[in-house]
């Protein structure tokens, strides 16, 4: 495993060919639960130097209806790839593209809540996400927002259990999330570029750089050769197969906040 190096590094040729920038929130954007004026300000300048901005997150479909409309991106991805969402505000209108039928959700949302039950009961101290209530599609056990932080041998039981019935569960820097199904943010960024900006995310992959921190980006970090870490990805390196190719010096949104500059810059 190739450690990442400096963002520093990042050759000019690159930086300045940037087209589409995709971010995680948790702990990328965000910091210590909350959106910075410097992130959230990094974010702003981007769209508005013309970049393509799309968060790809872990966080809710009810979430992703209010950062569509309000926040300054072009689309979001969300609840690791079972969705995305693009708002015109032109026209008023929403895009939302689920992965798998209403029908197919309804029906293992019922399945989710049984499994939910049951880590629950098994795995003293983790919690139900409290955003819960606004996902279609996924389960979000939570082991450290607003919960105590488990040992990582006790997410890793949580990890464990998802998988025993039938789930694809990834660990984000907040939660264990789990889904039936075998798509990720990957999958569900392919299909919003073709569809919504009727592009090849193959053609546009050297265009195009990831900002994440955690073992539920890893598809990212391995798909994009210009992908970024923001600094706190080092406390998660031994568990990502294919790290990011660069790492910010600072952590969270003050990270993502050195990669808007550092390509703004150029």
């Amino acid at each position: 495993m190739n450690p990442p190096k400096p963002l520093a590094t990042m050759p000019d040729a690159v930086r300045r060919e940037v087209r589409y920038v995709f971010i995680d929130i948790d702990d990328t954007l965000s910091t210590g639960g909350r959106i910075t004026a410097l992130a959230y300000s990094a974010l702003e300048r981007l769209h508005a130097a013309g970049k393509i901005v799309v968060p790809v997150t872990g966080r809710p479909a009810g979430w992703c209806d209010l950062i569509a409309r309000m926040w300054p991106v072009d689309a979001v991805v969300g609840e690791n790839g079972a969705l995305f969402m693009r708002y015109d505000p032109a026209t008023h209108a929403m895009r939302r593209r689920f992965a798998v039928s209403e029908e197919e959700r309804a029906s293992r949302r019922a399945m989710l809540a049984i499994i939910a039950d049951e880590i629950i009961a098994t795995v003293p101290g983790c919690a139900l996400a409290s955003d819960q209530p606004y996902r279609q599609t996924d389960l979000a056990i939570d082991y450290c927002e607003d919960v105590a932080p488990l040992p990582q041998a006790e997410v890793d039981r949580i990890v464990a259990l998802m998988r025993s019935r039938g789930l694809t569960a990834k660990q984000s820097s907040i939660h264990v999330n789990g889904w039936f199904g075998d798509y990720d943010k990957l999958a569900m960024t392919r299909i919003l570029l073709r569809e919504a900006f009727r592009a090849s995310l193959d053609d546009e992959r050297r265009q195009s750089i990831f900002i994440g921190d955690s073992p539920n980006d890893a598809p990212m970090f391995q798909y994009f050769p210009h992908a970024v870490g923001v600094a706190n990805v080092r406390s998660f390196l031994t568990r990502i197969a294919t790290p990011p190719s660069y790492v910010t010096r600072a952590e969270s949104g003050n990270g993502f906040a050195e990669l808007a500059d550092f390509l703004l810059r150029a």
